[in-house]
């Protein structure tokens, strides 16, 4: 189809294709004034951003899934915070270790208490000013008949009187003679011990009824007793017929002043008897096997050191611990099964024959005794000889260091 004009012929699509462009041009112009599309691209809506932690697993999720990665990482990011969280626990359990022994010794107290137990001075002192620190308590066994034994004592290495007290208030040393009561309470027996304590003021008397027979369940008694009246280092128990020099001991002592849980003397293994009539005789020989075998490591009763978590685990459990026959044997008995280190010092159990010329060389015993006799020999009229070549001199206790 055709245009005329002016005799030429025009073709019609000629027109048209020039118009279509100018109108194209136009519309792609306005097109990108109205939508803006041109140069940013908005983000569609509900599709946040990924963190950096949730990128991380993203990877590990593109990796293949593997744990182990993710596991190894977790362990770096958190050893800092295991290492503070180990400290804290152990310091955490110190201290309920040391609440559990306070409130062990305040529900032993408070249990002599109500069983009628004697109180001594002590004690109020103690409950009205509050527990100083001592370094050791010294409970010297002893029995009603023994009044020549204390007596000896007294007069060569246990300190009298302003003496005592001094030995109490500057060296934190307790020496007490420990006994019971009789089997009739307030009888002629108890009534000779009040006198003779009102004289010297040196005894702790024990909610127990004295007998030899009963020397484990006296022994419990002490322990217990004593740790309740007084905060002290070291407990330890000695008999009345043997020789001490107390700055040595004290010197001894110190050394193991750091460890919590440790047992001190001259330890041996004797047979277990089985034979009756016969001393030292263990009706219960039956549970250490076969005749003729040998008890387990125990320190001889003469003399022996507990440290105060022992003497407290004894005032604690004094219920449920088994007595054997002798009371050294119940000692050492109480502590198998439990972490406790003993200490094996023969300068606790020297002889009198020996300790003179250890004396002279500079290295005096903490105890002499004889051995034959379980104790000094005759001790009431020859502590003082033995004294005299074995003591340590009384320079030495005052001038002590502890």
């Amino acid at each position: 189809m055709t245009w005329k004009s002016r005799g030429e012929v025009v073709p019609r699509s000629f027109m048209s294709q020039k118009w279509m462009i100018f109108l194209c041009i136009g519309s792609f112009c306005a097109g990108m004034f109205f939508t803006n599309r041109m140069w940013t691209i908005p983000e569609p809506k509900g599709l946040a951003r990924t963190t950096a932690m949730e990128s991380e697993q993203l990877n590990l999720v593109s990796e293949g899934c593997n744990t182990r990665i993710l596991q190894e990482k977790e362990v770096k990011r958190d050893t800092k915070g295991v290492f503070k969280t180990q400290k804290t626990i152990e310091n955490l359990d110190k201290t309920i270790s040391n609440l559990e022994m306070e409130l062990a010794s305040a529900k032993a107290a408070q249990e002599s208490l109500k069983s009628g137990a004697p109180v001594s001075e002590d004690m109020k002192i103690s409950e009205s000013t509050g527990r100083r620190r001592y370094l050791m308590v010294i409970g010297i066994n002893t029995a009603f008949s023994s009044r020549k034994r204390r007596d000896s004592v007294r007069a060569t290495w246990m300190p009298q009187g302003e003496k005592r007290k001094k030995l109490e208030e500057e060296k934190g040393i307790i020496i007490r003679f420990v006994i019971g009561h009789g089997a009739t309470t307030g009888g002629i027996l108890d009534r000779a011990i009040e006198a003779e304590d009102s004289k010297h003021g040196d005894f702790l008397r024990l909610d127990h009824v004295e007998g030899y027979l009963e020397l484990s369940a006296k022994t419990k008694t002490y322990f217990a007793t004593a740790v309740n009246l007084w905060d002290a280092d070291f407990y330890i128990k000695v008999d009345d017929d043997v020789h001490v020099n107390i700055a040595t001991l004290g010197e001894t002592l110190i050394r193991h002043r750091s460890k919590p849980r440790v047992y001190i003397g001259c330890m041996k293994s004797g047979p277990v008897l089985a034979q009756k009539g016969v001393r030292y005789h263990e009706p219960e020989y039956w549970k250490f096997g076969e005749t003729g075998n040998k008890y387990f490591r125990h320190a001889t009763g003469q003399l022996y050191a507990v440290s105060k978590d022992l003497a407290t685990y004894i005032a604690t459990n004094k219920n449920v611990l088994h007595k054997y026959a002798n009371e050294d044997v119940s000692l050492g008995a109480w502590f198998i099964g439990l972490d406790v280190e003993h200490i094996d010092d023969r300068r606790l159990c020297c002889g009198t024959t020996d300790c003179e010329w250890k004396a002279q060389a500079g290295n005096a015993c903490v105890a002499s005794f004889d051995w034959t006799c379980s104790g000094i020999c005759r001790s009431a009229e020859r502590i003082k000889e033995v004294h005299k070549k074995c003591g340590e001199g009384e320079k030495a206790l005052w001038s002590a260091s502890f």
